[in-house]
């Protein structure tokens, strides 16, 4: 009997201790952060990898929903706003480009699917993460794109307009790819930091592809004699050389040159693209979260607090 009530008082005792760290085993693979930082276009209206144009940063905000499927591998889904812009004012003098008056800015919407390749282990109990883990990171997505430039006060979308004659889609392929690092908070919460460049496969993020306006000058001014659509032309040509007293397109002048009216940098052998660099949260997942983090008695009850 003493025996027995032994083995009983055991197995209690033993469920009990099992019980105080059921919350910081490896439960739950579901995670969900959110961040938010500046954005950096590049492309025919800035370019830092040839010339020196300071940063014409914008801003973004995201939130991700991560899974972990391997020792060191976790898959995520992200949803991203983020805007962008550029113009000639800031350019390089050594790229040509003030002249043209040029500028752009847009507001997409982002998705993409990531894999993230993570330095420690991740498929660990909550309790376990490491206190800081670096990580790279790949993946896939589709992004809207909608570049505007001002004309008489008001933002006019471009791309409709076709300012080259050559249609481009509104949604985009984009190739996500960079640097990352966790730090952890406490056992359901670490501080992110990440820089995330995305590769795209558009010339056209800015409206702006071609070296000069030779190809297609012709349908410009056609379009803007008749008053068919005389937008594209005054979009199209904004160098000061090429306007009259008034700040509208010299017909004459345009038709005199033949077309030779710098328009893109001439970087045609790259394709735009732009970069994230985000702050945030992540918050993993488990059962019993909020009876134990967000929601739990801190006056009846004593519980440690595990880093």
């Amino acid at each position: 009997m003493r025996k027995l009530l032994l083995i009983l008082f055991l197995f209690i005792s033993f469920e009990s201790i099992s019980q105080s760290f059921y919350r910081y085993r490896f439960e739950e693979p579901w995670s969900f952060s959110a961040s938010i930082g500046p954005t950096q276009y590049f492309g025919e209206l800035y370019s830092f990898w040839k010339y020196n144009e300071g940063v014409q940063p914008d801003w973004n905000a995201n939130i991700s929903f991560h899974y972990t499927f391997g020792t060191h591998l976790r898959a995520r889904g992200d949803f991203s706003y983020y805007k962008m812009s550029g113009q000639d004012p800031p350019s390089d003098p050594r790229a040509f480009r003030t002249p043209r008056n040029l500028h752009f800015r847009a507001q997409n919407w982002e998705v993409t699917g990531i894999v993230e390749y993570y330095w420690h282990p991740v498929k660990v109990p909550n309790i376990h993460r490491p206190l800081w883990n670096p990580y790279i990171f790949f993946g896939i997505g589709m992004s809207t794109n909608n570049p505007e430039a001002q004309l008489d006060g008001q933002w006019v979308d471009l791309r409709p307009l076709q300012l080259e004659n050559n249609p481009y889609e509104r949604y985009i392929m984009v190739f996500p790819m960079g640097l990352g690092f966790k730090y952890k908070l406490n056992v359901y919460m670490d501080l992110t930091f990440e820089g995330n460049y995305r590769f795209t496969l558009t010339d056209y993020m800015d409206d702006i592809s071609a070296y000069n306006v030779s190809e297609f000058y012709l349908d410009l001014v056609d379009d803007y004699v008749t008053g068919r659509n005389p937008d594209r032309l005054r979009l199209a040509i904004r160098n000061p050389g090429f306007l009259d007293d008034n700040g509208m397109p010299d017909v004459d002048k345009i038709l005199r040159n033949g077309g030779r009216i710098r328009r893109g940098s001439g970087l045609t052998h790259r394709y735009d693209g732009y970069m994230t660099v985000n702050v945030g949260l992540e918050i993993h997942f488990s059962r019993d979260i909020f009876d134990n983090w967000i929601f739990r008695n801190r006056v009846n009850e004593k519980r440690f607090r595990f880093w």
